[in-house]
């Protein structure tokens, strides 16, 4: 993986022979972009040293908060499922560094939380949503998987694996129709590539040339499965050769990366081209709260645990002089004030009202249907 400024491309092109009924449609060159770790610097982003904190801050809320749900998940607060997102923080940062919040829309799968803080939205009803409070951000009937907010542009949150993508798509189409300059980023895992309607969504979004980004958060295991296991074809950035769109992959333990490589994107997709991105992370709890992750070893997690992009981040502030190791301190602190002050927010807020079960499922106020 090379830096972006002398980005390595491979080439591919297709012009099919002209003979009897095989006549050229189309001919195509796609090249791939390789964003490695730690070629990319804050001056490089624009970024000033208050907004590499403000980044800094976010993803180590989105830590916190996640270390916090799984102790509250233990003492059964939180019920349900519970998909973590620890290990994959600098994606989320990244994109909510590289797209107008609020404008711009995203859409995930069920490993949610993290995108969720990283676009704005407050602990306060995240953390209500997991308890099934009313204060949540889906009104305390969605839980983990199915976080929402209209203000940030946030669709979900979907709990079936790849049914979430076709979605996307029709996002990306809405954004294209209205012609208000919005681009949609659709987050999908390393285990959606092998379902149809990731396949058949990049056909249709390539055909219509939408604003769309669609994102594989390559975490390397599709719950217990290692990619090499299931994929014939490691590189998933090149599944976009098929649909005659861009690939690149980013290395998602350096938000600076996933900064470029994202803010790339995004401007391809306001041109009204989509484009594929495989973002290599990696999770460092297991699938969901159930999953014992026997799967892999003790030195591969550790392994993995030297590369953490949180850690990765401070190390940089630090050597840059940024700030210095108590102003980082006092950050940590501030954050798991906010995360406590989340987990007492939800305590108290109350419980659905049972009525609230008819609430946002028909357009009609007076449901004869159900007398």
């Amino acid at each position: 993986m090379a830096n972006n400024t002398e980005a390595s491309k491979v080439a591919t092109s297709a012009s099919p022979p002209t003979n009897g009924l095989m006549s050229p449609t189309r001919s195509v060159t796609i090249t791939f972009d390789l964003y490695e770790a730690d070629t990319v610097t804050h001056e490089d982003l624009g970024l000033s040293a208050n907004e590499v904190l403000d980044v800094y801050r976010n993803m180590l809320l989105q830590r916190r908060f996640e270390e916090r749900s799984a102790q509250m998940y233990g003492k059964q607060k939180i019920g349900g499922f519970l998909h973590l997102y620890i290990g994959q923080e600098a994606i989320s940062a990244g994109t909510a560094q590289a797209i107008v919040v609020g404008e711009d829309s995203v859409i995930t799968a069920y490993r949610d939380h993290g995108l969720a803080l990283a676009l704005g939205m407050s602990a306060n009803a995240c953390m209500a949503e997991l308890f099934g409070k009313s204060d949540g951000c889906s009104k305390g009937k969605g839980g983990s998987m199915h976080f929402f907010s209209r203000e940030h542009r946030m669709f979900g949150g979907h709990g079936i694996v790849g049914a979430h993508i076709p979605l996307a798509i029709g996002i990306a189409f809405a954004h294209k129709y209205k012609k208000d300059g919005g681009v949609c980023i659709g987050f999908l895992g390393d285990g959606a590539v092998w379902q149809g309607s990731f396949h058949e969504s990049a056909n249709l979004a390539s055909l219509y040339g939408l604003p769309l980004v669609l994102v594989i958060e390559n975490n390397q295991y599709a719950m217990g499965t290692s990619v090499d296991r299931a994929a014939a074809e490691t590189d998933l950035y090149k599944q976009g050769v098929g649909y005659a769109m861009p690939g690149s992959l980013a290395n998602g333990m350096d938000v600076f990366s996933v900064t470029r490589a994202m803010r790339d994107h995004v401007a391809m997709a306001r041109e009204g081209r989509p484009s594929i991105l495989e973002i290599r992370t990696y999770r460092y709890r297991g699938h969901s709260m159930s999953d014992p992750g026997k799967y892999r070893t003790k030195e591969e997690l550790l392994k993995h645990k030297d590369e953490d992009s949180i850690l990765r981040l401070k190390g940089y502030i630090l050597e840059r002089g940024l700030a210095d190791i108590d102003h980082l301190d006092e950050i940590d602190e501030s954050v798991k004030a906010e995360v406590m002050d989340s987990v007492r927010f939800a305590d108290e807020s109350p419980l659905p009202d049972i009525e609230a079960i008819y609430e946002d499922v028909y357009t009609q106020n007076d449901f004869p249907f159900l007398r």
